[in-house]
């Protein structure tokens, strides 16, 4: 075999996309003039879109997207929320931020939001306050409502009924509330999310019905796990408890367990995280020393975030956290502790 050291390869071919940098820009899905609206209520929680916000939009892009299409989905949200385009909004109204503790004057803004749109389906969360507001709409609307929906699509809606021995099906109705987990999160190319004000009438003259309301937060030391946002577990990998402790009261996070640790006797049965423990819905997962059994990663499926310390590379939880640490958790919580001393002092 011979080789020719002297023949140079030919130089690469550009693409048109290389050639023009600006093609290359993230695609933006834009509805000018939409022949239809559907309108989203959205939690949104300290201004970031949970798991159920998402499928609640997905949802909405369900019914926008059917038929002829060019449909719209208006977020209504209390104050600036990020990802709203890529969850699918193509409208962002804003209302509600100074009526959140009373739902009777967050209803008349939507009210006067439905007036100007005349929206052909409105979403709502089976939430505690989701829940609520769609309710009081369907009264003060005089109209039928379809809650705690369990199957979804643009031409029929599912809910259990006969306590849950029974299903009732038929046509979407204008006003629905949507429980958790049961329509799929919008995966599309991003959409618009264009802020749009709308004129609501003024709330002058209608006194409400709380005086005065303040947020009492709850001592997450004694929060039960399923209602935790934020959870630190100890798994085997852990040994000195009260270094966990001090690090779970200075993070204000309830504290949680493996199986191993509570078989043990080392921690209370009521915090063990898992299938055979707690299933979290928690924000929030911090786990220390937790290899990542089966039963535990069921456990954890519905939390948003996940932060690992391990000192296994490839054990399950690193794999499955968002954030790791491969690092002997013995090491890393009394550093933890040094960083938020300094910081609040």
């Amino acid at each position: 075999m011979r080789i020719d050291r002297g023949i140079r390869s030919p130089a690469p071919k550009t693409t048109p996309a290389q050639q023009n940098p600006v093609q290359n820009s993230p695609q933006i899905r834009i509805i000018e003039t939409p022949a239809f609206h559907v309108v989203v209520v959205v939690d949104a929680e300290k201004g970031r879109l949970s798991r159920f916000d998402r499928q609640l939009i997905g949802a909405a892009r369900l019914f926008a997207d059917a038929g002829e299409g060019n449909g719209a989905v208006i977020a209504v949200v209390p104050a600036s929320t990020d990802d709203l385009g890529e969850a699918g909004a193509d409208r962002v109204v804003f209302a509600g931020a100074g009526a959140q503790a009373d739902a009777s004057l967050y209803v008349i803004d939507l009210l006067a939001l439905d007036e100007k749109l005349q929206a052909r389906h409105w979403l709502f969360a089976e939430t505690s306050r989701g829940g609520d507001l769609a309710r009081r709409m369907a009264v003060k609307l005089q109209e039928p409502i379809l809650t705690q929906i369990e199957h979804l699509t643009a031409r029929q809606a599912v809910r259990a009924s006969h306590a849950a021995t029974r299903e009732e099906a038929g046509r979407p109705p204008r006003l629905m509330t949507i429980e958790e987990d049961r329509v799929s999160a919008y995966a599309d190319i991003a959409c618009e999310a264009r802020p749009i004000s709308i004129e609501t009438q003024p709330n002058a003259g209608i006194a409400s019905a709380i005086i005065a309301s303040r947020l009492i937060p709850g001592d997450p030391s004694s929060m039960p796990l399923a209602e935790a946002d934020f959870v630190v577990s100890a798994g085997n990998g852990v040994t000195d408890f009260k270094a966990f402790y001090d690090l779970a009261s200075a993070l204000r996070a309830t504290p949680g367990a493996s199986r191993v640790v509570c078989d043990a006797g080392l921690m209370p049965r009521e915090a063990q995280v898992g299938a055979s423990g707690t299933v979290l819905a928690a924000d929030c997962y911090f786990a220390l020393g937790i290899a990542g059994a089966p039963q535990h990663l069921q456990g954890i499926a519905g939390c948003e975030h996940v932060i690992a310390v391990n000192t296994d590379l490839h054990a399950a939880m690193i794999e499955r956290a968002g954030l790791a640490i491969v690092q002997d958790a013995q090491k890393v919580m009394p550093a933890l502790l040094r960083l938020l001393e300094a910081r609040r002092g």
